[in-house]
């Protein structure tokens, strides 16, 4: 991604959650289903390490930092009015000694100069593929970024196929209002991603097809 798409990227990123960031984990949390789900499945060895891609308001880092007490958890976004807001929850937390955060593109991002850590034992990234465009790229940068033995977990919107079409419906005309759109191909784009890596894919759907958590480990 070029440096001016980039900024069009945060820019409309940041005038979508200006407002909205300060209610956003009070609304998510009746429809941003299996996020905890996730969170409870990591399994961060003793001493490891955590990146959220997309970590919005840094509800999920908090959680991830105080799940398991020995790991230094990151979290990058391409929104600075995002991150003001996850700044300021790590702190109320206490735990902005152990929580890093850093602006970047979820497409191609160099974690070394923005962490000062080339790879992760853990990556997650929650509900935001739905959000990005090139989201595709976005799994692919970070599978590069897993390191040995690592796995990167994914929740997001899913296919829908056991929900009722009226609430199919429902459901999208919401998502759209916010600029959403569930990747349906997500388990087959997650199956070829692992495949190119070397690496072993897991797909589970969750509430009848509502999400889906993908697993990609090394």
């Amino acid at each position: 991604m070029s440096a001016s798409v980039e900024r069009e990227a945060a820019h409309a990123m940041d005038r979508m959650y200006r407002r909205q960031r300060h209610l956003y984990d009070a609304s998510r949390k009746f429809y941003l289903l299996g996020r905890d789900r996730v969170i409870a499945d990591l399994d961060v060895p003793a001493g490891g390490s955590v990146l959220e891609i997309g970590c919005g308001t840094g509800r999920n880092l908090v959680h991830i930092a105080r799940l398991y007490p020995g790991t230094a958890c990151h979290g990058l976004d391409v929104s600075a009015a995002m991150l003001d807001t996850a700044a300021r929850g790590v702190a109320r937390a206490g735990l902005a000694g152990r929580i890093r955060l850093a602006q970047g593109d979820a497409t191609a991002f160099e974690p070394r100069a923005l962490f000062g850590q080339a790879a992760f034992d853990r990556i997650v990234i929650s509900y935001a593929l739905s959000m990005i465009p090139p989201w595709e790229r976005v799994l692919a940068e970070a599978v590069a970024h897993l390191a040995p033995g690592g796995r990167l977990h994914v929740v997001d919107f899913g296919g829908q196929a056991g929900l009722p079409r009226p609430v199919r419906a429902l459901l999208n005309r919401w998502l759209a209002a916010f600029a959403v759109t569930p990747r349906r191909t997500l388990p087959e784009v997650v199956a070829g991603v692992a495949s190119a890596a070397g690496a072993e894919a897991r797909v589970r759907q969750l509430h009848a097809g509502y999400a889906v958590h993908a697993r990609i480990a090394r």
